[in-house]
């Protein structure tokens, strides 16, 4: 279930040169699981923006979001005290409840908020949690030192191998980094595409998709999978790894 509601921006800040945290006030009943998102109304804009939540308590949420285009570039100039018109509670989001003592998670760039309420929630739950945070370069790295104080495993790569270690997120799998038993992911197609063939073990992946409405009603985000069509926004964003068909490229 999701709601329409006025949230009012307590705070709106970059964390990188293009990579900004935004947090609102209101109401959050609503969120139930990690890895959901919220749409958002931008005035003189026809479509919302689709931004996945970071993290959430009884009365704020967190956004992380790169700017890309005009939409993002307006929010970026949104200051505090300012209001939005959101729709929360959106997607499945991650679930919890699969038998895994040692879960690994795995983000690319802006697929790296999501994972932070994940990692609290599993780390309540008693696992024994190690992320891996994959960028282009040091100066786009942001939220390791957000998961190292959460007393997690963090391993943070960088293609050009100017922080942390060099290469991809599947070269730090290769190279034998971590010890997991289950998966649970978010980032560029490329990487996801590139990780479900180097892991062993089931998880979690969450998909990005344009989005027309973001709850299901245009069905203008549906894909294909194992398990018949389903719609990102609404069955999704998060799908198994079995049930993923990974298209011709």
């Amino acid at each position: 279930m999701y709601k329409r509601a006025t949230y009012r921006i307590r705070s709106n800040e970059p964390l990188t040169e293009t990579v900004y945290r935004m947090v609102v006030e209101g109401d959050t009943q609503y969120l139930t699981a990690p890895g959901q998102f919220v749409n958002i109304e931008l005035p003189g804009r026809f479509l919302r923006r689709p931004i996945s939540v970071c993290d959430y308590d009884g009365h704020t949420i967190t956004l992380i979001y790169k700017v890309i285009g005009e939409g993002t570039a307006q929010m970026a100039g949104m200051a505090a005290g300012g209001e939005l018109d959101m729709l929360t509670g959106l997607g499945n989001g991650f679930s919890t409840a699969v038998k895994t003592e040692r879960p690994l998670l795995v983000g690319g760039g802006v697929g790296v908020p999501p994972l932070y309420n994940l990692a609290k929630r599993l780390l309540a739950e008693g696992r024994r949690v190690s992320v891996v945070l994959g960028f282009n370069t040091a100066s786009e790295v942001f939220y390791a030192e957000e998961f190292e104080a959460l007393g997690v495993d963090v391993t943070v790569a960088t293609a050009d191998g100017s922080r942390g270690m060099r290469g991809f997120v599947t070269d730090v799998l290769a190279d034998g980094c971590t010890d997991y038993d289950y998966v649970y992911a978010c980032g560029p197609m490329p990487m996801l595409r590139a990780l479900s063939g180097a892991i062993r073990v089931p998880g979690q992946f969450s998909f990005e998709e344009r989005m027309g409405c973001g709850f299901g009603g245009c069905m203008g985000c549906t894909c294909h999978t194992r398990n018949g069509n389903k719609r990102i926004c609404k069955e999704g964003p998060v799908l198994t790894t079995d049930e993923i068909i990974w298209e011709e490229r």
